[in-house]
């Protein structure tokens, strides 16, 4: 009599059914759980690595870091199972250790190191660590003043930085923005890439503001001063653009967030008296953009607040893979996805300060062990 296997015996097809189960934390611990073999399959790390770049592009928003005595503190978002520990993807630097959380994507996290004068390009499922030297005819003083962003380029575990800076900060002579770009695959940066900043007499940038908005091959970060702007940083083309915006809150920096548009360009969010306008940025087929604005989003009804009580709304993150939006009020702080408009009162730490949103496939590459894949299947 010949024998009849399962297709489930098959190694090769049962991990490419692992490997569409969903990017949530608690998934693959789960699958662990079954078996010794699935076990072993799913805590491969040949097998995690392509569940990872599988999932690279649609990730679960994990949390979120803040700036807490000299830690960048994470502060998980997800319920159980998939809820990750604080302590699991917090950074601790030493005292009196100057750093600066430039932003999270692709799995990676940037942080301007201002105590040894480099950036640091951060995993913070792995733990892994790049130190990166200060570009080329980068001053390291204005260290403190750049913006930057990390990403990967899709099915590939190597990862590009951009740096961004503004050169002739406050002066007569007029301003440019200088960038650079760092290849983890050369180990090196290319040349500076400029262009001036389009002002107003006597008017001035004093800073990128906020974790840069990847929408397409571009880049995109606000630009802070009398006047508001956005600045873009296109990858093909590796030129810099500043793109002048229909609304001015200058005064009121919180209330503008470069945001990724329904149809999937470039967008910005405006909150002015509880009310959130969402602008989109159309480009007709003479290749002439201009401004249209979208939906419009009554916050203190969808939140359920007393607009007689309350202060404005200020915006604190946004997590571009996930469409979702970080808000602070005096009630406490909420998240609320800018399509479906469901939303989710934060609990725990309330602040106003900026959120650096982390959206990662954690794979809980040490499943069954004693710490993350034991505490996911747990608390499933």
């Amino acid at each position: 009599m010949s024998s009849h296997r399962s297709p489930l015996d098959d190694g090769d097809l049962l991990a490419e059914i692992f490997l569409r189960l969903p990017p949530q934390p608690s998934s693959l611990p789960r699958a662990s759980a079954v078996c010794k073999r699935w076990r072993l399959l799913v805590s491969d790390p040949r097998f995690l690595r392509r569940f990872r770049l599988h999932h690279r592009r649609n990730p679960p928003l994990l949390g979120r870091f803040v700036e807490k005595f000299s830690t960048l503190t994470f502060l998980p978002t997800m319920e159980a199972p998939n809820r990750v520990s604080p302590g699991r993807l917090s950074l601790q630097f030493d005292h009196g250790h100057f750093f600066e959380p430039l932003g999270c994507r692709h799995g990676l996290a940037l942080i301007s190191d201002q105590t040894r004068q480099q950036f640091l390009v951060w995993e913070p499922v792995t733990g892994d660590r790049h130190q990166l030297a200060v570009p080329p005819g980068f001053d390291p003083r204005t260290i403190p003043m750049v913006n930057g962003a990390v990403l990967r380029v899709a099915g590939d575990d190597h990862f590009q930085v951009v740096i961004v800076v503004i050169s002739n900060y406050n002066t007569q002579h007029g301003q440019r923005v200088l960038a650079c770009v760092y290849s983890s695959e050369t180990g090196l940066w290319g040349d500076l890439i400029s262009t001036p900043i389009p002002l107003e007499p006597n008017s001035v940038v004093s800073a990128i503001r906020d974790p840069a908005v990847l929408v397409g091959d571009s880049l995109y970060w606000q630009l802070i001063g009398f006047s508001t702007s956005i600045l873009e940083f296109d990858f093909e083309k590796q030129s810099l653009a500043v793109i002048q915006v229909p609304v001015d809150e200058s005064e009121y920096e919180n209330n503008f967030k470069v945001i990724r548009a329904d149809g999937g360009g470039l967008g910005f969010m405006f909150v002015s008296n509880f009310t959130a306008q969402l602008w989109e940025r159309n480009i007709d087929c003479d290749g002439v953009a201009s401004w249209v604005l979208g939906r419009t989003i009554e916050l203190d009804k969808l939140l359920s607040l007393d607009s007689e009580v309350e202060d404005d709304i200020l915006i604190l993150g946004f997590a571009e893979e996930n469409n979702m939006v970080f808000l602070w009020t005096e009630s406490g702080s909420f998240m609320v996805q800018l399509q479906s408009l469901q939303f989710k009162k934060l609990s725990g730490f309330n602040t106003t300060k900026h959120y650096f949103t982390y959206e990662s496939v954690y794979t809980a590459a040490d499943i069954g062990g004693e710490h993350d894949g034991a505490e996911l299947l747990h608390n499933a």
